[in-house]
């Protein structure tokens, strides 16, 4: 059949920074490609040295090997078939994010830099007018004819007009593609790099289908898989192909890498579709050409007016059951490949501090999810209990009883005498149950995992969640201290809910029913002694305030960076029915106060995976210097 382009989107496994081995690996994805028959061959962004390689691109080394890989690839690939291909290209006026179009035949004829960067680009500049200097040295290297341009399309010689983007370039009010697309591509590729967050998988989906129904294109995306650092996020190698609005392929595994997925791409229905489309040929004909302002009243909704907006109470958890349990469970999926990547490097074992409380069980739960993920057993998890001065029975029993349903390696260390030694060395009252007496029981219980984890030969495992972060409510190299935390990406509101539908797997049945008592179980670092009654006597939200409350204010100011007043009114339209304004008014002014004070804390966070849009990361997700002063945010809730 006439008008047919096969392509392959090809994620090979990843060995970041090592260009030698994952030339090698190129290579046997493009004779794997050429053997199915595939004209093209797409490969993911930054595939020869990874995306996830941080301030590495800047060394000469790497940019070195990256030159060379290219020139191996074109030296040793078959005839007859076309491959793209993601790499760092250094230049005097900087390091461009590319992707570089290679034949046997022709060798290396094109570089498409990215031009629109995402926060995870820090490295590179953007390509938007790049200079013909950075392909000068390949130019002498091999003396091909390289071109080096975002907007140039790449033509065969029987007619098939290729357009190349790279990652979040798609997202951009005007996308390159779309601009490609009216200049005459038929089929745009996309090599991307984007991390695997709460709902991006169906986004993704959705926007390569909406693309390539806007542009009336073949788009084919092709994702990096999981052999990306899992140092703050998890790439899932999720590669999409659609036609003029139409899914035609998609990997079918969620966590995907080492593999080879083709799809053919009726071109004579893209011709068709094109033809009789007056909007697509009007858009071509009128692409950049000025546009005249129409003038209209003001229109925004006056201030004394209440808008009809559903603000939901809780912006981290959806309302919907099903859409609730969906995110929760792909949440729980992204936190446990992100802990298994890490495992694969690490040995395989790690150690948890376990307290009958929901975040340490929804790390352990991740732990063990990872642990069969591997294949490997669950007595790769040393679980520790460490009771002290505020542990309560309900909770120690909690503990043993997780412990021993998992089926995980268990320790029960009393703490009291050490803790009580260490007192008497800094000579503290014990009767005196300040921060000192507090902070000391959770510094002991991090020395001893610590210490056990050289023991073990594993990784200490955080259990430390999003909302602690950002009120820093941890205790500075206590338990804001380990060497992966799989719960930084998640926030309280919605820990419960994710080990609420953890509870109900059928691979944690026989942990269900101490699953639901912890899920019982009040909010508390329990640190001092319990009541009269043996119940908890220290609860969180007593001392730090509500977190439905917290993590709307943490929402609403990270997500969209909403000035106080906005995020007043819209919490006291939210929760109308469950506090006064005071109240409101109260806890924001706290949130602000210690959510801007304790960034020194963020700043030194241990390695975790991001599972949605809002995260604290300073390698990423969050930047701010820990000498900035709150007094701007408090003003404005002063005047409220």
């Amino acid at each position: 059949m006439q008008g047919i382009l096969r392509v392959a989107a090809a994620v090979p496994h990843l060995c970041l920074g090592d260009v030698e081995r994952n030339v090698a690996a190129h290579l046997e994805k493009i004779a794997e490609a050429k053997e199915r028959g595939a004209a093209l061959v797409v490969f993911p962004e930054l595939s020869l040295t990874g995306a996830s390689c941080g301030d590495l691109f800047h060394q000469r080394a790497l940019q070195d090997a990256v030159f060379q890989g290219l020139e191996a690839i074109a030296e040793r690939m078959p005839e007859g078939i076309t491959v793209v291909v993601g790499a760092p290209i250094a230049a005097r006026s900087g390091l461009y994010n590319c992707a570089v179009v290679i034949s046997r035949e022709e060798g290396i004829t094109h570089i498409a830099p990215k031009v629109c960067l995402s926060g995870r680009d820090g490295a590179f500049v953007s390509g938007a007018g790049a200079d013909m200097e950075a392909v000068e040295r390949l130019k002498r290297a091999r003396g091909d004819d390289v071109v080096m341009d975002s907007r140039v399309l790449v033509t065969s010689e029987d007619g098939v007009t290729i357009g190349i983007e790279v990652g979040e370039d798609m997202y951009a009010p005007i996308a390159p593609s779309t601009q490609l697309a009216l200049m005459g591509a038929e089929v745009i590729v996309n090599l991307s790099a984007m991390p695997e967050l709460v709902g991006s998988s169906e986004r993704l989906h959705d926007a390569v289908r909406m693309q390539s129904a806007r542009c009336l294109c073949g788009y084919v995306l092709v994702s990096a898989g999981r052999g990306e650092s899992a140092a703050d996020h998890v790439y899932s190698g999720h590669s999409v192909a659609a036609c003029c609005g139409e899914v035609l392929a998609e990997n079918p595994d969620r966590f995907a890498d080492d593999y080879l997925m083709t799809v053919d791409i009726d071109l004579e229905r893209i011709r068709a579709e094109r033809q009789r489309s007056q909007s697509f040929s009007a858009a071509m004909r009128h692409c950049g050409q000025p546009k005249r302002a129409c003038w209209m009243p003001a229109a925004l909704l006056p201030d004394d007016i209440l808008p009809g907006l559903h603000i939901p109470k809780l912006p981290f958890v959806p309302e919907n059951k099903h859409e609730r349990a969906r995110r929760c469970g792909d949440i729980f999926e992204i936190q446990a490949n992100g802990l298994a990547r890490r495992m694969e490097i690490t040995g395989g074992k790690v150690v948890v501090g376990i307290s009958g409380g929901l975040d340490s069980t929804l790390a352990l739960l991740v732990a063990c999810r990872a642990a069969d993920i591997l294949a490997l057993p669950r007595t790769n998890i040393l679980a520790v209990t460490m009771p002290c001065f505020g542990t309560t029975d309900w909770t120690y029993q909690s503990a043993l009883e997780l412990m021993g349903a998992l089926g995980v390696t268990q320790r029960e260390i009393r703490i009291h005498q050490s803790v009580r030694q260490h007192f008497a060395d800094i000579g503290h009252d014990e009767r005196v149950r300040n921060v000192t007496y507090e902070n000391a029981q959770a510094r002991e219980r991090t020395q001893v995992l610590m210490d056990l984890s050289n023991d073990f030969g594993g990784i200490v495992l955080g259990t430390g969640d999003l909302s602690e972060l950002a009120l820093g409510w941890c205790t500075y190299n206590g338990d804001h201290m380990c060497m992966y935390g799989v719960n930084g990406g998640v926030p309280k509101t919605l820990v419960r809910w994710v080990t609420k539908t953890v509870s109900e797997m059928p691979m944690f049945a026989a942990a269900r029913g101490v699953l639901e008592r912890i899920l019982d179980t009040p909010i508390s670092p329990e640190l001092l002694p319990p009541d009269e009654h043996g119940s908890i006597a220290q609860q969180t939200e007593d001392l730090v305030g509500p977190y439905a409350l917290h993590d709307f204010f943490l929402y609403y100011a990270v997500r969209y960076g909403y000035a106080p007043r906005r995020i007043y009114e819209m919490c006291c339209i939210a929760f109308k029915d469950d506090f006064d304004q005071a109240t409101i008014l109260k806890w924001l002014k706290n949130f602000y106060r210690r959510f801007i004070s304790q960034q020194f804390k963020r700043n030194c966070m241990p390695d975790g995976v991001a599972v949605g849009s809002i995260g604290l990361s300073p390698r990423g997700a969050w930047h701010m210097p820990s000498d900035a002063l709150a007094n701007l945010w408090l003003a404005e809730c002063e005047r409220l």
